[in-house]
């Protein structure tokens, strides 16, 4: 359990050092906020480098209007129930459609609501590297025809994920012609260890990828066009920011602000790439990104209030 913070300790590191549609529920109206009634946001977060990030990013901007902070680090399954028996606020997570039916019966009781995708678009399925592509593998039907570059192999990630399950569907219908091909499971780093020597030394790979992550910003990378329904080529989604039923009674000024926090596929890239693959610290990626990105947090702290009914973007230019 992260440990609550001041609500200045991030612009003051931070500044020293640096100089994912339309909203599903909408919570709130666009008059000027009320006074806020909650003092604490609670973050479900589990250990997955995006959302640690990304809840880190929302705590800093909070504590700066003056809300005391706590993510704790929970299984999804926890974090649900948590949100339905109000011990936490926010989850910032919800997978579609990996989650799906674990938040379905928790949305239909009315216990849980989404109310954006704060990222609207998010990809999993099969890529290829750049070299690949170019030499024209563009879809799931170009794969066999190319076989021997590819040594009829295809990387994948853990067994039992759902896109692997899909993979080996086709493989196993003998589909696109891939019936002789292999799926090489493996954990999701070992399968991006093996991918970037592959991409190292010039070779031709195909595997599994999703977006949000640091593979999109480190890899020249394309994902294969999809051409029936087998979700194999290309499965889309979105992340879905999941709260407590009743944050909008206790709090319309925190749940505008979850309204508008849209991160969106690219930015949370950016950050996986830096808290993961550069193994930076989760805060001072925050405090830094948030220090260059005026704009966005000016789209995020629209119409938002300190807890003193100040305008918040006015207080997050004071920290700068």
């Amino acid at each position: 359990m992260k440990a609550t913070r001041t609500a200045r300790h991030w612009f003051i590191a931070g500044a020293l050092s640096a100089g994912m549609f339309a909203l599903l529920t909408p919570l709130t109206a666009q008059a000027a906020p009320e006074q806020s009634t909650l003092d604490e946001v609670r973050f479900g977060v589990p250990p997955w480098p995006g959302i640690t990030v990304k809840s880190e990013v929302a705590s800093q901007l909070l504590e700066t209007l003056g809300y005391s902070t706590r993510q704790r680090e929970l299984a999804v399954s926890v974090i649900l129930n948590g949100l339905a028996q109000r011990d936490l606020e926010v989850y910032l997570a919800g997978w579609y459609p990996q989650e799906r039916d674990m938040l379905a019966p928790l949305l239909e009781d009315g216990s849980i609501i989404e109310i954006v995708n704060n990222v609207p678009s998010a990809i999993t399925g099969i890529a290829v590297n750049d070299e690949a592509w170019q030499a024209g593998v563009r879809s799931i039907t170009d794969l066999d025809k190319h076989a021997d570059s590819f040594d009829s192999r295809i990387f994948g990630i853990e067994a039992g994920s759902g896109i692997n399950d899909a993979v080996l569907n086709v493989i196993d219908e003998d589909r696109f012609g891939l019936g002789d091909w292999q799926l090489q499971e493996s954990s999701a780093s070992a399968m991006l260890a093996q991918v970037g020597q592959k991409i190292d030394a010039g070779e031709w790979a195909a595997f599994i990828g999703w977006q949000p992550h640091w593979m999109n910003v480190a890899y020249d990378m394309h994902y294969l066009e999809d051409v029936d329904d087998s979700g194999a080529a290309q499965l889309e989604g979105h992340v879905a920011t999941v709260v407590r039923s009743d944050l909008a009674e206790q709090d319309p000024n925190l749940a505008r602000f979850f309204e508008q926090f849209v991160v969106g596929s690219e930015i949370q890239s950016q950050w996986v790439n830096a808290y993961s693959r550069d193994e930076r610290r989760a805060d001072d990626v925050a405090s830094e990104w948030i220090a260059e990105h005026q704009d966005v947090i000016a789209e995020w702290l629209d119409g938002v209030t300190t807890l003193e009914g100040e305008s918040a973007m006015d207080a997050v230019r004071a920290q700068l």
